[in-house]
């Protein structure tokens, strides 16, 4: 069911609740499945991966996944058609790149999120200067269109970026590509503190949060994380939807340690 993100996060964040986003790659075995047992262990909403060929953003345990996801036949309309069929009992998200939009059209590609009940989107390497006619788009078809703020952005940068995100802010925790790290990077506190200075919107740190005790050491600065690596090796080595959900319950039991 497409729900308001800004409403939704905002509503979480007031209550005193650290957000907790895991991303799954579609495609894989079993990934729907893993995106309810995410959401039945404490998920606050979904973020689901429609890979791309080519994710610049993305390091070796996304990549590979996506890999494998699209040597399976994966296309963006069969996982469109598959979350409209089975949706999450929580918000979802997309996370995808701006070919896959462009290729099948910003109206059609917002409309069938909508159709399927997703209720937002982020487009990795889409720069605010150019987002427009995705965000027209989007908004038409009541879509959030996530975006991202970098720890090099300049402050008026990230103002413009925190004014035209919907749901939540994403701060991209370091430079460089999605991936585990043995320490969350300074960067990822550092740009959480500076854009919680700058909006009264929710931020939510990913990239380079791979750990329970990561997650609650960005969270003590902002309002929650996006996981993904972690979650998704774990679905390259072939755990069980019920893992999946064991896991994303240990980062949510260490994030309520935070009420």
């Amino acid at each position: 069911m497409q729900v308001s993100l800004d409403n939704h996060f905002s509503d979480l964040c007031a209550s005193g609740r650290k957000c907790l986003v895991p991303y799954l790659t579609a495609g894989l075995e079993g990934w729907i499945e893993c995106l309810h047992a995410a959401a039945e262990a404490g998920a606050d909403a979904v973020e689901v991966g429609i890979p791309f060929s080519d994710p610049v953003m993305d390091g070796p345990t996304i990549q590979q996944a996506s890999d494998k996801s699209l040597a399976a036949g994966t296309t963006p309309d069969s996982i469109i058609a598959n979350l409209a069929k089975s949706p999450p009992p929580v918000p979802t998200i997309v996370m995808t790149y701006t070919n896959i939009a462009h290729h099948m059209g910003y109206d059609r590609f917002a409309r069938s999120l909508a159709d399927a009940g997703v209720s937002g989107a982020i487009l990795a390497d889409l720069p605010l200067n150019e987002a427009g006619p995705w965000c027209e788009a989007a908004d038409a078809s009541g879509v959030a269109t996530i975006l991202l703020a970098a720890p090099t952005s300049s402050d008026d940068r990230c103002r413009a970026i925190a004014e035209r995100s919907r749901g939540f802010i994403y701060a991209v925790g370091l430079l460089g590509v999605t991936g585990e790290r043995e320490r969350l990077a300074d960067s990822a506190t550092m740009v959480a503190s500076r854009l919680k200075a700058l909006t009264n919107k929710p931020v939510l740190v990913g990239v380079g949060v791979s750990t329970p005790d990561q997650a609650v050491e960005a969270s003590r600065v902002a309002d929650g994380v996006v996981v993904g690596s972690a979650f998704v090796r774990r679905m390259l080595e072939g755990a069980s939807p019920e893992d999946i959900g064991e896991t994303v319950g240990e980062f949510r039991t260490a994030l309520d340690t935070l009420l």
